[in-house]
């Protein structure tokens, strides 16, 4: 049984405030012009008599007849059960002509016309009743599984964010503990304190990027940290730029969006034995902001697992879900130099 919630009985409040409004406008505007309190009140009882049965065939509706019968597709038995509610909830006006009928048995042709003149009139009012009653129930039902769907893709995308950032927290782990390894063969207070800068952005991937949007100051830092563990591994044939121009720090920004694409520009772009060059610039301007990434482009063979493969796909994604409609993406290969550029309005 479904647990009644305090819009429920708002719900009730306001359509019962709107039947005392309707069923009290013919006995305030005979109290206007009479000033009488007995005309007033015999004013109210005819309101009622004349209202009593729309108003039962409009709540058993909306409450019953319609969440119950009518929205589970039962026609037939929503149609006959309306049928004897407004039989029963009329019965005053069927059961005045019957007594007539008894008293008067030869009822001549325009008495029988007026009975089933009134008694069409009383049908098509209920119906109509009984149809605003659904109408209204099934508008506002509409409106509660489109804000339910709403709820849930809302509850969706946010495990979805979750679940793509959780996969980056380990893929650059992984990576990063692979240059450790390496230089821990070649200088060892070096590789201490690459450890200790691996702790600093293992903290920070942990306790500061459980929020939808972190300030753009602690991401600028981290992603300047990781490309210098990152280069640990590079020789002196590489050369790695990073440029920021970043007006306002304090602004928001979804957490750890561009470590992917920094990733991936090492994995690709770097060779232990040929040229090699990474530009990475983030840009801040007019409510645009703005990553840049160039790489030389050397391939890895299939078997090299030094990454999981998932940058891009995981960046774009998570771009769709944070920043709809509000980013573009530039991707190309030119003379063996790999760019990619986000712009997204901020």
């Amino acid at each position: 049984m479904k647990k009644i919630e305090r819009k429920d009985l708002w719900m009730l409040l306001a359509q019962a405030g709107v039947w005392l409004i309707m069923m009290m406008m013919l006995p305030l505007a005979t109290f206007i012009s009479t000033r009488s309190w007995e005309s007033t009140s015999t004013s109210i009882v005819m309101v009622w008599r004349m209202l009593r049965a729309p108003l039962l065939v409009y709540f058993a509706n909306f409450y019953l007849l319609g969440p119950y019968l009518f929205f589970r597709r039962r026609y037939g038995l929503f149609v006959l059960c309306n049928l004897l509610l407004i039989l029963g909830a009329n019965y005053g006006f069927f059961f005045g002509y019957f007594m007539i009928r008894e008293r008067v048995p030869a009822m001549d042709g325009r008495a029988w016309i007026g009975f089933f003149s009134g008694a069409f009139m009383f049908l098509l009012l209920n119906i109509i009743i009984a149809t605003v009653a659904i109408g209204i129930r099934h508008f506002i039902r509409l409106r509660q599984i489109r804000q339910q769907l709403q709820e849930e893709k809302a509850k969706n995308t946010e495990a979805e964010l979750a679940w793509l950032k959780n996969q980056i927290n380990p893929h650059f782990l992984f990576n990063t503990l692979n240059n450790i390894s390496s230089l821990t063969q070649i200088d060892a207070d070096a590789a201490q304190d690459a450890i200790a800068q691996l702790s600093d952005l293992l903290r920070y991937a942990m306790y500061e990027t459980n929020k939808p949007l972190v300030p753009i100051k602690g991401e600028v830092e981290f992603m300047r940290n990781y490309i210098d563990l990152m280069k640990l591994r590079c020789n002196e044939r590489t050369r790695v730029n990073c440029t920021t121009d970043i007006k306002d720090d304090t602004q928001g920004i979804a957490p750890l969006l561009f470590i992917s694409l920094v990733e991936n520009a090492f994995k690709h772009g770097v060779s232990s034995s040929k040229p090699s060059a990474i530009d990475i610039r983030l840009e801040q301007s007019d409510g645009l902001l703005t990553f840049c990434c160039d790489n030389t482009n050397y391939p890895k063979s299939d078997d090299d697992r030094s990454g999981s493969g998932i940058g891009l796909e995981n960046t774009r994604r998570r771009l769709e879900l944070m920043y709809s409609g509000r980013y573009e993406w530039e991707q190309w290969m030119k003379n063996d130099i790999y760019h990619i550029k986000i712009n997204i309005k901020t």
